[in-house]
């Protein structure tokens, strides 16, 4: 028997909408979410809602990145870039708010200053290593990191999109680290195209959530994998309407961005 449960979790409420493909009805259900472990919420409702949960496939559209984001509640990220782009992100676009006002509110930049760190790396807008990183630069870099104790970080070098081995030697660098578990989002991974401003704030915005959203998107699927003695299939909506695998959604949250209103259209 084929049965599917949506489940959305917002900042208030968690809702639910059960459709069974057999009888062709259709259930709805309600509790208040739980924003420091999410997944509360959802097993209270699938409780509640005593379900057979043989064949039972959960599809889940979520605000709980959406809300991170707004509310500025991200983990402490770093920022790795090339020497002389550390201010990519705080000067961004020309696009702002408020066109003709000259002295607009500053706002405050998504990675502080200070925890926006530059290598000695460069590569050409033809795809050749004008400079590589060394292994005393990585060291200078790793004990920068272990003074700032991130959470998180995002590493954007120029044109990586060409080669991505520069990248990927600061991020196994950074993997190594004693004592360490650090979520890395490298731009070369997250998002390969041109544009550095683009390709830097997605990185940043991924690695900003990503341990909130792995974590909690983890211990979730754990919980179902053997929920009543029968395994519950997870799905995560994305914001492409498209569903991905709960490894994958915490890998690359920044596509959940719009899960909830995605999974709410669809």
């Amino acid at each position: 028997m084929a049965k599917f449960l949506g489940v959305d979790t917002g900042g208030t409420f968690t809702d639910f909408i059960l459709f069974d493909d057999i009888s062709r009805t259709t259930r709805i259900h309600k509790v208040l979410s739980t924003p420091d472990a999410p997944e509360r919420a959802i097993l209270q409702g699938i409780d509640e809602l005593k379900l057979d949960t043989s064949g039972l496939t959960v599809i889940h559209g979520s605000t709980v990145a959406t809300n991170a984001v707004l509310e500025g509640k991200g983990v402490r990220t770093a920022y790795i870039t090339n020497s002389g782009l550390a201010d990519v992100l705080t000067i961004g676009r020309q696009a702002r708010e408020e066109l003709y006002n000259l002295t607009p509110i500053k706002k405050p930049p998504l990675i502080e200053r200070e925890l926006c760190l530059e290598v000695a790396s460069r590569l050409s807008a033809q795809g050749e290593h004008l400079q590589q990183i060394g292994q005393q630069d990585l060291s200078v870099l790793l004990e920068q990191l272990e003074v700032l104790a991130p959470e998180a970080v995002a590493i954007n070098l120029l044109f990586s999109f060409f080669d991505d081995s520069e990248e990927v030697k600061i991020e196994t660098a950074i993997a190594g680290m004693a004592g360490r578990d650090i979520f890395i989002s490298r731009s070369s991974d997250v998002l390969p195209e041109y544009k550095e401003f683009e390709r830097g704030m997605t990185t940043a915005l991924n690695a900003k959530v990503g341990p909130l959203m792995q974590g909690y998107l983890q211990r979730l699927e754990d919980e179902l994998s053997d929920y009543g003695k029968q395994a519950v299939s997870l799905s995560i909506m994305q914001s492409s309407g498209g569903i991905t695998s709960a490894g994958q959604a915490g890998r690359y949250p920044v596509n959940l961005l719009l899960s909830g209103p995605a999974g709410g259209l669809r």
